[in-house]
């Protein structure tokens, strides 16, 4: 099955290299683009692709509120295209409003073509995307946020390292720390010797179990203290 791309970025020079990339890959295909965020909205609409991958910076409407409108007034029918933001973070201020505004996933511009590909593929498949590159810098800019505005329960409610030895199992702690750590779903079963599905399935009884709404909130929890839990319970 082939992932449907619609691209939005102001710079047409950006949006033709990310063009070239992504319709080289195998089962990937880019069906529209868009140079503003207004424009990202009506394309999405129009041409109802499977991922929008979005600049964050545009004139006019922001990536950001694109975003916000996009995942949030979808008027179907289907589900809302998932969004990949694109951002350079250094300068993107937006990062932690974009994931509020529900961005699936983040990715730096200058990544690889073999990684925005791989990013793609992810998001398009149900995972939420946060590059190990900006993970540290992003979780550092959400919990800097006052209480009030960090996603997800508030930080008193968050489960403690003891609580979480209790809660989970000693796999459900490695793929939590992994997950930390900003690895995809796929990679997390590389290295663990686990399929896809099975991680998939593990990391939503994590999310559950813990009260947390996304793998966002679960690496803000690993990286909590700056260290990751240690695993304290036997099982699978």
């Amino acid at each position: 099955m082939t992932v449907r791309v619609l691209v939005a970025d102001d710079q047409e020079m950006v949006r033709t290299a990310l063009r070239l990339v992504i319709d080289r890959r195998e089962g990937l295909m880019v069906v529209g683009e868009a140079g503003d965020g207004e424009q990202a909205v009506a394309r999405a609409a129009e041409l109802r692709p499977d991922v929008v991958l979005m600049d964050i910076r545009m004139p006019g409407t922001t990536g950001v509120e694109a975003t916000r409108r996009i995942t949030g007034c979808w008027p179907g029918p289907g589900p809302a295209p998932r969004v990949l933001v694109l951002t350079t973070f250094d300068l993107d201020e937006y990062v932690h409003a974009a994931l509020r505004a529900g961005a699936a996933g983040f990715l730096l511009k200058n990544s690889s073509p073999d990684r925005l590909a791989e990013a793609v593929r992810a998001v398009a498949a149900g995972e939420a995307v946060l590059a190990p590159d900006i993970t540290r810098r992003l979780i550092d800019t959400v919990t800097a946020l006052p209480a009030g505005l960090l996603p997800g329960p508030a930080p008193a409610a968050r489960p403690d390292r003891t609580e979480l030895s209790r809660l989970l199992t000693a796999r459900e702690l490695e793929v939590l720390v992994l997950v930390g750590r900003g690895l995809s779903n796929a990679r997390i079963a590389a290295a663990l010797s686990l399929s896809e599905a099975t991680v998939k399935s593990r990391l939503n009884r994590i999310l559950t179990r813990l009260g947390l709404e996304n793998r966002v909130q679960a690496a803000l929890l690993v990286h909590g203290d700056g260290q990751a839990p240690r695993v304290g319970r036997d099982g699978e």
